[in-house]
Formats: structure tokens, sequence, C-alpha cells
């Protein structure tokens, strides 16, 4: 199985998977996880991959156009069977979801 991980903090999910049962299927080649960094795919002259609030207001959001890019160029790559784009106004993820992804 792939895994296909986009994030503004690749690193820092490094650990995540390095340890316990994700180590394991690692090391039996039954799991590869790929992180990309979203800035790479930034074309703001300092890679920033957010943006202002529509409207105003204090602080920030996240820029679609390095998303969009970066999946873009992943599914000229590979053919996913699923893409799980996470948002904080989507449906909520829950263990029944998890087990009909899986």
């Amino acid at each position: 199985m792939r895994i296909d991980i986009l994030s503004a903090v690749p690193d820092l999910m490094q650990s995540f998977f390095a340890h316990s049962i994700l180590q394991r299927a690692k090391d039996r080649n039954l799991l590869e996880i790929h992180l990309h960094n979203i800035h790479d795919y930034s074309k703001k002259k300092y890679k920033q991959i957010d943006d202002y609030q529509f409207g105003g207001g204090a602080g920030m959001v996240m820029s679609i156009e390095p998303i969009l890019t970066c999946i873009e160029k992943l599914q000229t790559e590979r053919k996913y069977d699923d893409i799980i784009f996470m948002t904080p106004d989507g449906e909520l993820l829950e263990q029944k979801m998890v087990n009909s992804l899986s």
C-alpha cells in the first residue's frame, strides 16, 4: 500500500511513521509512505502557502493552488484509488468511515 501525504511540515511527521506497527509494515514492504512538502509547489516568491482571509479579520488560510498543483503532479505519476482531502468543514472522520475506507 502506498500513501502520499501532503503537509506544510513534513519533517515533523517523519517520526510518526518510524516506530511500532507502521515501521514494521514498512520494513516488510507492506507500506510505503511518501511525504510531500506543499511549499515546494508554491509559485509565490518565498514559497508561502497561506493567504489572507477573505473579508479581512485576523488569521491566515491555506491557499489551494499549491495543494492542487501537488495533487495534479502526483496524479500524472500514478493512479490513485482514493484521494482523501481533510478540511475543517468536511465530514467528521470516525472509526466507521475509516473501516469503510480500509
